[in-house]
């Protein structure tokens, strides 16, 4: 009878040797991950078995010289709580307009559910990750968007001091994106838009969106036409077209600000396939979008 394990043995040192050079080369590098909240759900609706996979991921990816900071959002789960307070979402250009009472559930659900969640996820595998708003220390410094979308803000400024002492240490920043303004007035700032801008600002090898589709599609509707790579050329005329829509819109938009600002590369990919973030990083064909400024 033939053993199962010995004909696995060999596959599973392969991808450990393809993995090699990639290890070798992010070794130092700062890899910004957004985290969504569709991502977070799962492939299955599992979300304790999708965080755990996800949480080890990260914890392998520091383990072997990575610098990664996670950046999250939870829309899908502020809809769940406005729905049991009885509050309809709405959304313009894929931003979620925000009255003071959606504020006020956004930051009950991001800092009080979501973010700690992800820390207590990673910090089974030890004392690793750091939760943080983007309020403290003035992280994120946010100004109003435009008075009909509410307390969204847009990111004026970075202060990336406090996530470089925490990656010097060790450590791995969680991050839950509500600024403030220099008043002190919070604002929820879309967290695609704030991967984007910490990125640029820690100078980051990659900023990786794991979502809930695979990639961006030359054809929205066609799952069969994912593009594995793409140039910020390519991007703005896939923006132009109409081709991206919706939500996706703060997402490319903030991929084309970081990789021409000076971040190497920018990733779209589907967060509910498991260990799709250590694929797209540690092997050569990847698992998703790639977008390149050349």
């Amino acid at each position: 009878m033939t053993d199962l394990r010995a004909l696995e043995a060999p596959v599973r040192a392969s991808v450990l040797v393809e993995a090699l050079p990639y290890i070798q080369r992010f070794r130092g590098a700062v890899i910004v991950i957004k985290y969504g909240g569709n991502a977070l759900a799962g492939s299955d609706g599992d979300t304790a078995n999708a965080l755990a996979s996800f949480a080890a991921d990260v914890v392998l990816m520091r383990s072997v010289g990575v610098r990664p900071v996670v950046v999250h959002g939870g829309g899908p789960q502020i809809d769940e709580l406005m729905g049991r307070l009885g509050k309809q979402a709405e959304f313009r250009d894929g931003l979620r307009v925000t009255d003071a009472e959606t504020l006020d559930i956004a930051r009950m659900v991001l800092l009080g559910k979501v973010n700690p969640e992800i820390v207590s996820a990673i910090n089974v595998h030890g004392p690793l990750a750091v939760g943080l708003s983007g309020a403290d220390t003035r992280l994120i410094t946010a100004v109003p968007r435009n008075p009909g979308l509410g307390f969204v803000g847009d990111v004026a400024a970075i202060n990336p001091v406090v996530l470089g002492q925490l990656l010097d240490d060790g450590l791995i920043p969680i991050v839950a994106t509500i600024g403030a303004d220099a008043d002190g007035q919070a604002y929820n700032i879309n967290a695609d838009t704030a991967a984007g801008a910490i990125a640029d600002a820690l100078h980051a090898e990659k900023l990786i969106y794991l979502t809930d589709i695979e990639g961006l599609r030359g054809d929205a509707s066609d799952p069969t036409t994912l593009l594995s790579r793409l140039s910020t050329d390519e991007l703005d005329q896939l923006l132009a077209s109409g081709v991206v829509a919706g939500g996706m819109i703060p997402k490319v938009s903030s991929c084309l600000r970081a990789v021409r600002g000076g971040v190497r590369s920018a990733h779209i990919l589907d967060g509910r396939v498991p260990h799709a973030l250590l694929l797209e990083i540690f092997t050569a064909e990847g698992v998703g979008t790639m977008v390149t400024d050349q």
